[in-house]
């Protein structure tokens, strides 16, 4: 039986904490019958500024987002993309809580099953001393030219994924598989997103007055803050320069 169709997906972000940090960057492929039929990539308006770690790592830079779309308006994009399809990723857990935790902010719902080149990698390949994606691409000749830009990083993933199933002769008749068969079947991640509420008009003129006080740059959109989030940056103007009034 054929190896099962799915949507390969990679992501860049500004940091790891999925209720804090943004999106910069989703890149997809949608793989049926071991074959590429559809592609999604976009680069994201964060609204706030992208740290130098994260441009050095992945060589976006501000430039490269500002006035793009941003998140909510992607992930209604991406949501019609991925439809019901497995959702594929190299370390899945990670960019399957960000999209489902923005998809959920913008009121849209992600349940889809996923696979993890992780896992499969872990049981096929003990031996190997690093399976980082980069490492793993190279060790299967995948080809791999952007290392840490979402479509490349998603495209290698799923040709990694295509490779290793490949070896297992393409089996994917999970009910009657064998055990080492069974690690390539997709399966539930359950993550439940956090409510998260939108700034409120307090909030935001009393950020926007703080900022104005205190003559401090605003490196942020206030308008795409969370309530939560708003009261962090709040918190830490007063806990840096006080009230002034």
């Amino acid at each position: 039986m054929k190896v099962c169709d799915f949507v390969a997906v990679d992501i860049e972000t500004t940091g790891v904490a999925v209720t804090r940090d943004k999106i910069i960057e989703i890149g997809a492929v949608k793989i049926v019958d071991g074959k590429v039929v559809e592609e999604f990539s976009e680069l994201i308006d964060p609204g706030v500024l992208i740290p130098p770690l994260i441009t050095n790592l992945t060589g976006i830079t501000q430039k490269d987002v500002d006035g793009k779309r941003n998140i909510n308006d992607v992930m209604v994009d991406f949501v019609e993309f991925i439809e019901d399809y497995p959702l594929l990723g190299h370390n899945i857990t990670f960019d399957y809580s960000f999209l489902k935790q923005n998809a959920a902010n913008a009121s849209l719902i992600i349940d889809n099953l996923v696979i993890d080149t992780v896992k499969i990698s872990r049981k096929r390949y003990p031996f190997l001393e690093s399976r980082r994606l980069n490492h793993l691409s190279k060790y299967l000749g995948v080809e791999l030219e952007n290392h840490h830009r979402a479509f490349d990083d998603a495209k290698a993933a799923g040709m990694i994924y295509l490779k290793m199933a490949d070896e297992q002769n393409g089996l994917c008749d999970y009910q009657s598989a064998s055990s080492d068969e069974k690690v390539f079947a997709p399966y539930v991640y359950a993550y439940k997103p956090k409510k998260q509420s939108p700034i409120t008009n307090a909030q935001k003129k009393y950020l926007i007055d703080l900022c104005n006080i205190h003559e401090l740059e605003m490196d942020f959109d206030v308008e795409t803050l969370s309530k939560s989030e708003a009261s962090r940056k709040i918190d830490k103007i007063l806990s840096q320069y006080g009230r002034k009034w």
